[in-house]
């Protein structure tokens, strides 16, 4: 018995083909085309400026060794892009003192930034009675002595970059700025209630990685 020759069934077979092929085509141009659009675009890392810092308590106690620091930030944002937006995920901020935490992480809003935007996020950092290893009390009450303490405030969290509808993936942004607290008359401060505010206007440090 042999088998009887269908055309229908073999143009249905070279349609199909010819369907994927197109689909197949259709994506590699839409991937050439997103390469070279991020190319030529190159998005620049947005810049961080920490602006200020009022501080409601900075208290360190010996035995036990804890430390209690309470205070307010004003940090500033900016997407230096002229044709990407930037969208900010699940960014968290924090104090530390030579790389231990101080306080616990404030979630910042959910952002997004238009070309050559700013943004500007004034969030309250709270640390009450934080073990401080022994050595590290040791230091920070020698910085409080001589007059000058260092912080660093720290953001990690995530980022997309858009361009027109298109959305990138999620990158991982970590941002550090230092922030010199004064216990004498070395950085001015004024007071705020009962609290003290230092103007600082420090540049940060920012690093985009996958």
């Amino acid at each position: 018995m042999t088998e009887e020759y269908c055309p229908h069934h073999q143009d249905g077979n070279q349609l199909v083909k010819r369907i994927a092929i197109a689909i197949v085509v259709l994506l590699i141009v839409c991937a050439i085309v997103v390469l070279l659009v991020w190319a030529i675009l190159h998005p620049s890392k947005p810049r961080f400026l920490l602006q200020d810092v009022t501080i409601y308590a900075f208290n360190l106690s010996t035995a036990p060794h804890l430390l209690t620091s309470n205070l307010q930030i004003t940090l500033a944002a900016r997407n230096p892009n002229s044709r990407i937006g930037i969208f900010y995920r699940k960014l968290d901020i924090f104090a530390s003192y030579r790389n231990q935490q101080i306080t616990l992480p404030t979630l910042l809003p959910t952002t997004y930034q238009g070309h050559r935007d700013f943004t500007i996020w004034s969030p309250f950092l709270y640390g009450n009675d934080v073990p401080v290893a022994p050595f590290l009390q040791a230091g920070l009450s020698a910085d409080m002595n001589g007059g000058l303490v260092m912080l660093d405030i720290k953001v990690f969290g995530h980022l997309k970059w858009k361009v027109g509808s298109w959305v990138s993936r999620r990158y991982q942004i970590n941002v550090h700025c230092p922030a010199y607290i004064s216990f004498s008359d070395r950085i001015k401060g004024f007071q705020v209630g009962s609290a003290m505010k230092y103007q600082l206007l420090q540049t940060c440090r920012v690093d985009i990685s996958l």
